[in-house]
């Protein structure tokens, strides 16, 4: 069964974006694609120009699961990525006192400094979440992908969560591309928003926010909020 059937979009340098979309319109798929994790069947993805057609090393991505292995404390769940990646893993030996300062200054920035040393299953779901976002920042990418990362946490721990991804986006400029349900969260993140159609998709619908920045939860409730909100849920079809 085709997935996806026309996505035209471009992501400029440094900018935030959000795919919404009904479910099972493709909005993962089409995240994996990027990613490189998946190949694109037909058409094409590229990245600074070039084709996608392995996984990027330099990607950042956090899930709606931060999965964290157990048996490594929050500071080497953060220190993880650079274990792996090639251009980090010769270094990281030779240079882990400037990592570990790396991952502390990171885990300050999200307010689990006091932590580095707990386990996972001694951090609250949100605790995780925030881990797993340093995770995906710590060998600096040059792209952020994050796919439904608040969606299991409370509405209360979600709206800190906005503000903390806003931080740290704002802190390292990387290209990012979020793909979400929550169409307040989209609006609150990001400087475009894509409308992903039911399957098999393709755009339908693009909203720029011209919202300051820094964004702050009282702006969810003005007028030209709700009205970005507004437009977006007229364009989500459902079949």
């Amino acid at each position: 069964m085709q997935v996806i059937k026309q996505v035209s979009l471009t992501v400029a340098p440094s900018e935030f974006v959000s795919i919404v979309g009904p479910s099972g319109c493709g909005k993962t798929s089409l995240l994996r694609m990027i990613s490189g994790l998946n190949p694109a069947h037909s058409g094409q993805v590229c990245f600074r120009g070039e084709p996608i057609t392995k996984p990027l090393s330099n990607v950042g991505i956090a899930f709606q699961n931060p999965v964290l292995l157990p048996w490594r404390t929050t500071l080497q769940n953060v220190l993880l990525p650079l274990e792996v990646i090639p251009t980090h893993k010769r270094q990281i030996k030779t240079h882990r006192d400037r990592y570990e300062r790396m991952a502390q200054d990171l885990l300050t920035t999200v307010g689990l400094e006091d932590f580095k040393n707990h386990y996972p299953q001694q951090l609250s779901g949100g605790m995780k979440q925030r881990a797993s976002l340093c995770r995906a920042l710590i060998h600096q990418p040059e792209l952020l992908l994050l796919d439904e990362p608040f969606a299991a946490l409370d509405a209360f721990t979600r709206e800190e969560m906005w503000e903390l991804l806003q931080r740290l986006w704002e802190r390292s400029q990387c290209t990012s591309v979020l793909v979400t349900h929550n169409l307040r969260e989209a609006i609150f993140l990001s400087d475009t928003v894509y409308v992903m159609g039911p399957r098999p998709s393709q755009i339908v619908h693009t909203l720029k926010v011209d919202l300051p920045r820094p964004r702050t939860l009282d702006m969810c409730f003005t007028e030209s909020f709700h009205q970005m909100y507004s437009e977006l849920r007229r364009h989500i079809q459902r079949k």
